[in-house]
């Protein structure tokens, strides 16, 4: 775009045609009145109402993400922005991609000397006996997850043998691949960051079998332990651990790590996201204001990185 003097013009990106679509809407809704509330001229847009080629976009213009799940985490969108010449906050393509294939990121984690749990990729074709095979070669409690999907949407936790062909078969409706992974025994953490900066970790307890999508979003039951990074060894140890997973994969601008802690105190990352909700709910919300952030601060330092990054 022409740099020019006038104002920055925010347009914040939302809904799209993923499964995650509702979460897209409440999080970019919640982005832009906060945005506007801050005095920024804003701009909602839905791909999947418009084509961000057929967009009048003005002069300065800025694209804030707000596109959960595919052609929004995956890089795709992030692809077309910087072919229309769009700074948008967030990470790159190549680090989205990454990000959003947890295979893959898992890969660079372990390369990098990181703890994450074993795991097993399968097509979705698989027959029974390879998913067997995969399953036996971990030899543990096991989750089966799709591979590049979020909010937990087809995660299962494998209490016993009978129940892993269903949940395989629960999964493959979400993805072309399936992870099956080692299922850590301990305590869920999750680590929000801009940039370099990491916001105070959060310690998830749920009546639910793990943090899934109903506990995520509308159990309010779910109990979040927020504590500074300071506060306890465990929370310098995810802090820490976090720092390290996003230098590998390269985010800059808001993403959210997920780990588990198990009674040794080992973190194990999980997956990095790097477009986390910024519902009522959900969770990057909930760090910044421990330290005294409201919605629209947070909503700010993030247009700010974008800025500075781009």
């Amino acid at each position: 775009m022409d740099s020019t003097n006038e104002p920055h013009t925010i347009y914040v990106l939302l809904g799209g045609n993923s499964r995650e679509r509702e979460i897209s809407l409440q999080s970019g809704e919640t982005v832009g009145r906060s945005l506007r509330n801050s005095g920024y001229d804003v701009i909602l847009v839905d791909p999947s109402k418009i084509d961000l080629n057929n967009v009048k976009w003005r002069a300065n213009a800025i694209a804030f993400i707000m596109l959960h799940g595919e052609f929004g985490e995956d890089g795709q969108i992030q692809a077309q922005l910087e072919t229309l010449g769009i700074p948008y906050t967030g990470s790159d393509v190549n680090t989205s991609l990454l990000a959003f294939h947890k295979a893959a990121s898992k890969e660079l984690f372990s390369n990098a000397g990181l703890k994450t749990p074993e795991w097993r990729l399968l097509n979705s074709n698989a027959s029974r006996e390879e998913v067997n095979a995969a399953a036996k070669a971990l030899q543990s409690s096991l989750v089966v997850k799709p591979e590049s999907q979020g909010s937990s949407l087809g995660v299962s936790v494998i209490k016993h043998p009978n129940q892993l062909w269903d949940a395989f078969n629960d999964a493959k409706q979400l993805d072309e691949k399936v992870l099956i992974e080692t299922a850590i025994t301990g305590e869920e953490w999750t680590v929000a960051l801009i940039d370099d900066q990491p916001l105070p970790s959060i310690r998830i307890s749920s009546g639910n079998q793990f943090f899934d999508y109903s506990a995520k979003y509308t159990d309010n039951q779910t109990e979040y332990h927020i504590a500074s990074v300071t506060e306890s060894k465990t929370a310098q140890t995810v802090t820490n651990v976090s720092l390290q997973a996003c230098r590998v994969l390269k985010t800059s601008g808001l993403c959210r790590v997920d780990l588990m802690v198990d009674q040794h105190g080992v973190a194990w990352l999980l997956e990095v996201n790097t477009i986390p909700g910024m519902t009522d709910h959900s969770l990057v919300p909930k760090a910044a204001s421990h330290l005294a952030w409201t919605m629209n601060d947070l909503c700010e330092r993030i247009l700010f990185s974008a800025l500075a990054d781009r």
